[in-house]
């Protein structure tokens, strides 16, 4: 049965490697017949509480994506050992107003790409205790710290031979974790 899968990026630069690891992710045999939408979160007004009662439009449009998605993929940078202020920022907003957050009970995947030695692994391990608090079931295996390197992705944005194995494998695994969750 198809799924509907929130895509959220925690870059914005144009040529994030994030992003491109989102979109061939999204390219995977393992992810054929399902949808994947982006969410735009670069446009999100900084979270002020004061805004609670009347929230920006583009808030409003990414909790309604994340609620109507039956799981959140998660491909977040790392910034200074923690996840981008950007994604934060983000999920501080679908979050709220309190006991109103979109995303309760989505089952969620994080990976990231970094070319640093150990990938994004603390953004990850940061973003997890995020979505711990927020009670989204989150893939906990395979973990996924992916160092940007030549190969990675092929010439076309698809994920380059090498990779390709253990990326379609966490994306099943992802996909699964999705489909336990939506019953």
């Amino acid at each position: 049965m198809p799924l509907n899968i929130a895509v959220v990026v925690g870059s914005l630069r144009a040529e994030s490697y994030n992003r491109q690891l989102a979109e061939a992710l999204v390219r995977l045999p393992a992810a054929e017949g399902h949808a994947f939408t982006f969410a735009d979160i670069g446009s999100l007004p900084l979270y002020d509480q004061d805004d609670d009662r009347d929230q920006a439009p583009g808030v409003k449009d990414l909790k309604a994506l994340i609620s109507g998605s039956d799981g959140v993929l998660f491909v977040t940078a790392e910034y200074n050992r923690s996840i981008p202020g950007l994604l934060k920022n983000a999920i501080d907003h679908a979050s709220r107003p309190y006991g109103q957050s979109a995303w309760a009970g989505k089952p969620a995947g994080v990976i990231g790409v970094s070319i640093g030695a150990i990938g994004t692994a603390l953004a990850q391990q940061h973003l997890r205790n995020v979505l711990a608090y927020l009670d989204m079931p989150t893939l906990t295996q395979p973990e996924a710290f992916i160092g940007w390197k030549d190969g990675l992705l092929n010439p076309d944005g698809t994920v380059g031979e090498g990779s390709a194995e253990f990326l379609g494998g966490w994306m099943t695994a992802f996909l699964g974790l999705v489909e336990v969750h939506k019953g």
